[in-house]
C-alpha cells in the first residue's frame, strides 16, 4: 500500500487521539468523512494499523519503578528461546520484551512498584529459570517514549506493497 500525505494526516492524528470522531479525524485530513473511514479501513486492512490502546500512567498505575534486563539462554536452541519468549511475555510485570542478538538473547523492560519488586522479578522469577544462564539488570530513571511513529518514505511503502 503506498502511503499519501492524507494516510499520514491519518496515522498521525489517530496516534495522538485513536478515540476522536471520524469526523474530526476527516475534518484534520481535508477529506470527507466516507473517505476518512475507507482510508482508515485500508490502514487496518493492510496491517499499517494494527489496533487501538489506552496509555497508563505507570507511576499512578502503582508501578513506577521500571528496569531493563538482559537476559542469556542456555542452550539457545529455537524451543528453549521461545519457550522463555512465551513466558517472559506474559508475566505481569513485562510491559516490553526484545528478544535480541549479542552477548544476550532477550531485553525484558519492566515496571514494578518499587525497587524490591525489580529484585524480585529477578531473583524469584528469573534465575528461577534452569535456562536463564545469566541476567544484567538496568533501572531505568526515566523513559521517554515516541507516542506518534512517522511512516518512513516512499521507499518504505515499495518495501512493504512488494513483501505481501
Amino acid at each position: 500500500m503506498e502511503l499519501d500525505s492524507v494516510d499520514r494526516v491519518i496515522l498521525r492524528q489517530l496516534q495522538h487521539d485513536a478515540r476522536q470522531t471520524n469526523r474530526d479525524l476527516a475534518a484534520k485530513a481535508g477529506v470527507s468523512p466516507s473517505t476518512s473511514l475507507e482510508r482508515v479501513r485500508l490502514l487496518r486492512e493492510h496491517g499499517i494499523i494494527t489496533g487501538y490502546h489506552a496509555a497508563l500512567d505507570l507511576e499512578a498505575a502503582g508501578r513506577p519503578v521500571q528496569a531493563l534486563i538482559s537476559v542469556r539462554i542456555r542452550p539457545p536452541a529455537r524451543p528453549i528461546i521461545e519457550g522463555f519468549r512465551e513466558w517472559a511475555a506474559q508475566l505481569p510485570e513485562t510491559i516490553g520484551l526484545f528478544v535480541t542478538s549479542g552477548a544476550y538473547d532477550f531485553l525484558i523492560h519492566i515496571a514494578v512498584p518499587d525497587v524490591n519488586g525489580v529484585y524480585a522479578f529477578v531473583i524469584d522469577r528469573l534465575t528461577d529459570r534452569r535456562e536463564v544462564a545469566d541476567v544484567q539488570t538496568t533501572l531505568a530513571y526515566e523513559h521517554v517514549q515516541s507516542h506518534c511513529i512517522e511512516p518512513a518514505g516512499a521507499d518504505r511503502s515499495r518495501t512493504l506493497r512488494n513483501t505481501r
